[in-house]
């Protein structure tokens, strides 16, 4: 569950033409198929969650929201009982949107710089997704097969079939960042290459400091700096920084006296749908590989002792646990740079982080190759 999420299928309309004043925004929009009445919102991620700063409604297929914007920001329309969002930059200006409740693939966000650069940025990756989406369908069947006949050459060159699609929608992001250094997009890009740890911190660094210096003195700006320089301590390759706090029955457990052969750090919390969807997996990992060194430390960011301990038995989660219940404020969490979850990190047994965020397949490799598994 990310606390920036990406939704790369929006796009542009024509501009319009209202008087605003220079820190006003005017939201136009025409939602194809939506029956009137329903409500339209503008919400915005914050550490606890998404919420809602404006409400409009929709008469006769059409909606507008005026109001008034501080900084840029991700900001996501999102109409009444669908489950989809549209990703868009908030910012002072016309914003159009054109929405096909129908066929949300085609729908269409633009009318001021920033959100003419970010549907450029979705039609060229909506055109990876369709490829990706076509592979996973055509070897969907040769997939289970090969799992089920224990076929690890098969699965591992699938794996890596797949991830091609990964570099090429990571090649997009950079090229992007590279060629519009003062799109805003430019700055969540870069911030969700962070988090995943595709490029190096000084990687990382390089394409920052190649921004404007109106988007590198910006609220976002300034957290994507502070994080660099925290992640330069959790990178691959570095000693994992020793934690301890208190598990679900009150001891105090240290990462330094949880460590096997392999360790995985898995931060989760109850309430994130990602995160449970997983469990599943890391549980049959374990109980695969726990007698042959693996150990697993989950970190929790719940803030209800009831809730965690629920999840963990009902989970079946029985490696062990510790939590300050402090939501998004999560020392260890912070300690760590994670900006999202699930995440995890593995480390060899000399406590070194070798990969982060590996999930299902790719995982299982990681971990029978650092235990010496065939």
């Amino acid at each position: 569950m990310k606390k920036i999420v990406f939704i790369l299928t929006a796009a542009i309309l024509t501009i319009a033409c209202n008087n605003l004043n220079n820190n006003e925004y005017l939201l136009s929009g025409i939602a194809n198929g939506v029956e009137n009445g329903k409500k339209v919102y503008i919400e915005i991620q914050t550490n606890n969650g998404q919420k809602s700063i404006d409400t409009g409604v929709i008469e006769n297929g059409k909606f507008e929201l005026k109001g008034k914007v501080i900084d840029k920001d991700l900001g996501f329309l999102r109409i009444e009982n669908e489950k989809f969002s549209i990703p868009f930059i908030l910012e002072n200006g016309t914003i159009n949107f054109t929405i096909f409740i129908d066929s949300i693939q085609n729908n269409k966000i633009g009318g001021t710089l920033n959100n003419d650069k970010f549907q450029e940025f979705n039609d060229k990756s909506l055109v990876i997704v369709k490829k990706r989406n076509n592979y996973e369908k055509n070897n969907l069947a040769r997939m289970n097969a090969a799992k089920k006949n224990n076929d690890t050459a098969t699965v591992n060159m699938l794996i890596k079939e797949h991830g091609s699609f990964q570099n090429e929608m990571n090649n997009i992001s950079k090229n992007f960042i590279k060629e519009n250094p003062n799109a805003f997009l430019s700055l969540l890009l870069l911030e969700n290459l962070l988090m995943r740890q595709y490029l190096t911190t000084n990687e990382i660094m390089a394409f920052f400091e190649s921004l404007s210096l109106e988007l590198k003195q910006s609220k976002k700006g300034k957290e994507i700096k502070e994080n660099l320089i925290g992640l330069s301590d959790i990178s691959v390759g570095k000693q994992a920084p020793n934690f301890s706090a208190t598990s679900p029955d009150g001891k105090s457990i240290s990462l330094k006296e949880s460590l096997g052969k392999v360790t995985i750090i898995d931060f989760w919390a109850s309430w994130c749908g990602p995160c449970r969807k997983e469990n599943p997996s890391v549980v049959a990992l374990y109980n695969e590989f726990h007698a042959q060194g693996l150990n697993i430390i989950g970190v929790s960011l719940d803030k209800d002792a009831t809730k965690w301990k629920e999840a963990i038995v009902k989970d079946k989660l029985t490696w062990s646990h510790v939590s300050n219940l402090k939501f998004w404020d999560e020392p260890i969490a912070k300690q760590y740079n994670v900006q999202s979850i699930p995440a995890t990190f593995i480390l060899d047994a000399k406590g070194n982080i070798v990969a982060k965020d590996l999930r299902g397949d790719a995982l299982k490799v990681k971990v029978k190759e650092l235990l010496g598994v065939k």
